[in-house]
């Protein structure tokens, strides 16, 4: 049926008045212009309290507050964390007692193994993908394989073996090294591996069962870490996949054995938010109670400026 449409009429549209509308962003909390030679306190309170910077305000108070209630916190790192030059950071807040226990996932522990061993790591892979030689450092293969292997025999998970053979072998680098410095500072590194997803597991040194076992008893132990959560903070930097369903079959199992896990802060940092840390850290585990967050951008940037932030919330 043809209609005949004219425009539509406004004299009798109902308006109200600016002062009276609710609106989302105020003046109160625009940031500031920063003042030459401030310090970083004075830096952090430029920043506006609106979105992702309100966001990463409630973090570092989320975080402080943990640490002085004497609640833990808890990273979750990809390898990528290591491989942009942050282990000195994380390092840093590891001797000041303030990250309370780390988890891997298996890249992690090959850059970190390679780092303290040589003091660089990362090859090209397209290069080595063509000529088949990718992957086939003998040294990082036979350092980590045969650590595995040691260490389920002393029924020592992946992440404490590999970190004490590092010093064994007395690695050139090893202060370097989070592994390493877990040792040293008995603070719990976990390490959870897919089998075929790691350059070791290409190489003759490699006994499948060793990684198996190796990586549930530190699942067995991360889980131990994860029934003291309550009113603590977990946050996953760089794992899509791997470490964020790790984590929320340990927070199953520990609320099925009866931990009362419910209050508890989760943040996501990645520079890209992927479906998996989004649902399985910083929604679904917080549905009961307590907050997640998703912060966005480039780890070699937003560490740094987390942990300065933090150091500066605890004035240590």
């Amino acid at each position: 049926m043809k209609k005949d449409f004219k425009p539509i009429k406004l004299n009798k549209v109902r308006s109200n008045s600016l002062k009276d509308r609710q609106s989302k962003v105020s003046i109160k909390s625009f940031g500031k212009a920063y003042t030459r030679s401030g310090n970083f306190s004075e830096f952090l309170n430029c920043l506006p309290d609106i979105l992702a910077a309100k966001d990463l305000k409630e973090v570092v108070t989320e975080i402080t507050t943990a640490y002085k209630a004497q609640k833990i916190i808890v990273l979750a790192i990809g390898a990528h964390v290591i491989k942009v030059g942050l282990n000195p950071i994380i390092i840093d807040l590891m001797e000041k007692g303030i990250i309370s226990a780390i988890a891997l996932n298996g890249a992690g522990i090959i850059h970190d193994s390679e780092i303290a061993m040589v003091g660089q790591t990362s090859e090209e892979v397209n290069h080595g993908l063509t000529e088949g030689s990718f992957g086939m450092a003998e040294e990082t293969a036979r350092t980590i394989n045969e650590a595995i292997s040691d260490g389920i025999n002393n029924d020592i998970g992946i992440g404490e073996s590999v970190g004490k053979r590092l010093l064994e072998i007395d690695s050139p680098y090893k202060d370097q090294s989070i592994l390493v410095n877990g040792v040293r500072l008995k603070i719990p590194i976990t390490v959870h591996i897919a089998i075929g997803t790691d350059i070791i597991h290409m190489h003759p040194s490699c006994n499948g069962a060793a990684i198996g076992k190796g990586s549930h008893l530190d699942f067995r132990l991360f889980s131990s870490v994860i029934s003291q959560l309550e009113r603590g903070v977990y946050l996953n930097i760089g794992s899509s996949v791997i470490l964020p369903e790790v984590f929320l079959k340990a927070l199953t199992l520990v609320r099925n054995l009866g931990f009362d896990i419910k209050n508890f802060t989760t943040v996501n940092m990645d520079f890209i938010q992927h479906y998996r840390p989004v649902t399985n850290v910083v929604k679904r585990p917080t549905q009961k109670g307590g907050k997640g967050y998703s912060i966005t951008g480039h780890h070699e940037i937003m560490v740094p400026l987390l942990a300065a932030a933090i150091l500066e919330g605890l004035e240590v």
